[in-house]
């Protein structure tokens, strides 16, 4: 199987995309990342080769490694990165990545822990998805009714599935399945008219801070892509593959990767002041500075065993003393 990765990011979410890609091959993935970006890029990006690749006259090639490649691609959609992923996944499956039977999207804040094995076995089984922490939601909840009263409007029928509400950092399908990108796109554009455009989301300006047009009553795309593609697994007629909120390290169990939700991202915190508040380190800044130092090398040597040694700290004292 030809698979290839993509994700999407601007600022300091540079970071993230390293540390995946490190992930990802630390787990067996060889082949090609692409990684549509927006504003400038840092130090570490501009050493690769300037090249045309599909559409993109000027993308940057690194190959931080022999076996695997990071391909940056400068986007002008004036939509928020969250809401852009089917619409990059439909583009690289229509160009860049043509030749490639399975696509992934990750959210440049998750790290993968599993073997590359299982989520190439995964795509096999149908559309496949990760249930959110925010799960589940039962067939007669106002927001899945709201999106059924919507969508009604569009001339698009969603029929309930099961209770389980996704995530949206993560979706992968094999190339038989790219109609449901398709479709994805279609409920995306029709929801735009509610949020207000999809340039609005639940970040503004890479924190938790959100622009969507607030309706009266419940807020039934108040995570704008997120709901849209939950919406969409009910509009579907193939087969979803879901793994549980395990498969995110959103509860204990095997997971199959760690996803660092929230705006206080593994790279962004001082686990000194964490400390203090009574916070210790969690699970997903330890595997994110784990998988920080290679192949690719975005934060220095040094600044790497310094988190290390502050969250081995944090931890052990963790055990004395919490607010």
């Amino acid at each position: 199987m030809i698979s290839a990765v993509c994700t999407l990011f601007e600022g300091h979410y540079h970071y993230g995309v390293a540390t995946l890609s490190n992930s990802l091959y630390t787990q067996g993935f060889r082949g090609t990342i692409y990684v549509g970006y927006r504003g400038s890029l840092p130090n570490w990006i501009l050493k690769g080769k300037k090249e045309s690749v599909g559409k993109w006259k000027e993308a940057i090639s690194v190959s931080p490694v022999e076996g695997i490649q990071l391909v940056f691609l400068q986007l002008a959609t004036t939509y928020s990165l969250t809401n852009y992923k089917p619409d990059f996944m439909l583009e690289l499956w229509e160009g860049a990545a043509k030749d490639a039977d399975a696509l992934f999207y990750f959210d440049p804040d998750i790290v993968v822990i599993d073997s590359w094995k299982c989520f190439e076995q995964w795509v096999d089984c149908g559309v496949a998805v990760c249930e959110d922490i925010n799960s589940p939601l039962q067939e007669f909840h106002p927001r899945r009714h709201g999106w059924r009263n919507y969508f009604k409007n569009y001339d698009i029928d969603l029929q309930y599935k099961n209770q389980i509400y996704v995530n949206g950092g993560f979706v992968g399908l094999s190339k038989k399945n790219i109609s449901f990108l398709k479709l994805w796109i279609k409920l995306q554009e029709s929801m735009g008219d509610a949020i207000g455009g999809l340039d609005k989301s639940i970040f503004f300006n890479q924190t938790h801070n959100s622009t969507i047009l607030k309706m009266e009553g419940f807020q039934f795309f108040d995570k704008s892509d997120q709901d849209a593609l939950n919406a969409t697994i009910e509009a579907y007629d193939g087969a979803i593959s879901y793994i549980g909120k395990d498969g995110m390290g959103f509860i204990p169990g095997e997971a199959t990767m760690i996803h660092a939700l929230g705006s206080l991202k593994p790279w962004r915190i001082n686990h000194f002041i964490r400390f203090f508040k009574g916070r210790i380190p969690r699970r997903e800044d330890v595997v994110y500075w784990e998988n920080s130092k290679s192949p690719i090398l975005a934060h220095s040597r040094g600044e790497i065993r310094k988190k290390q040694m502050a969250i081995k700290i944090s931890k052990f004292l963790g055990r004395f003393y919490r607010v």
